[in-house]
């Protein structure tokens, strides 16, 4: 039986620069690489990153119902849709790639695709190539140190709720909180019960022509932000070595 592989690739935050070396080789491997969009369109983040190594026409989009939270027979349509469609490539190319933003095991699109069509393809061999993520491109950006000595490094997702992030923030170490952008108003409140806005920062499309990288003092007013808008609350930090 013909080896059929499917290969998760990350791609980083957006930035073309920040694909490794391996990610690069992957997608070029592959017979097809698979970018998810949304069923508006629109190219997404995946895509343009994958368009400056691989060309045009060995890439397919795959729509993918990404921002679906409400209506679950709806996502279980588009996710199955989307599984019998990367299958079918699986079986014309033998290997496809599927790139998704930041690192394929963390918070992605990948894992949900990989459980679906390992059940349409026996005998499937999944594996991942890491990928930089926003919380590590925001750190470099922004000067902001994720983690030193003992301290422990939380993130979490906002779509999980800002009490979620008050918890985490109340306890020790750095929070990083991604997807934040809808509830920006109550991130700023979260911060400022816990003490934790002075040394804060937040930023959206990292490395893209409409980069915003501000301290997260700035939060209270602005509005909604972008969706995929990243959050860094540093430790509190008793000066050089102190969490040796």
């Amino acid at each position: 039986m013909d080896v059929r592989r499917l290969t998760g690739v990350g791609v980083g935050p957006g930035d073309p620069e920040l694909v490794t070396v391996k990610g690069v080789a992957a997608l070029r491997a592959a017979g097809a690489v698979v970018v998810p969009v949304m069923d508006t369109g629109e190219t997404g983040r995946a895509e343009a990153t994958v368009l400056h190594y691989v060309e045009p026409a060995r890439v397919v989009r795959v729509v993918f119902a990404l921002n679906e939270r409400a209506d679950r027979s709806r996502r279980e349509a588009a996710w199955d849709a989307a599984g019998a469609r990367v299958a079918d490539l699986l079986r014309t190319h033998g290997t496809v790639a599927f790139a998704t933003i930041g690192d394929p095991n963390v918070y992605s699109t990948f894992t949900y695709l990989a459980q679906t069509v390992a059940g349409l393809v026996p005998g499937l061999t999944v594996a991942t190539v890491p990928g930089i993520t926003a919380m590590q491109d925001l750190a470099a950006r922004s000067g902001a140190v994720l983690a030193e000595g003992t301290e422990p490094l939380t993130l979490v997702p906002v779509t999980a709720g800002a009490t979620v992030l008050k918890a985490a923030l109340e306890g020790p170490g750095t929070v990083v909180a991604y997807k934040f952008g809808r509830l920006a108003t109550e991130v700023a409140a979260a911060l400022a019960a816990t003490g934790r806005t002075a040394d804060a920062v937040w930023g959206s499309a990292l490395g893209l022509p409409d980069e915003s990288i501000r301290p997260a003092a700035e939060l209270t007013g602005s509005g909604p932000l972008p969706y995929l808008s990243t959050l860094i609350a540093p430790a509190r930090r008793d000066g050089r070595g102190g969490k040796l």
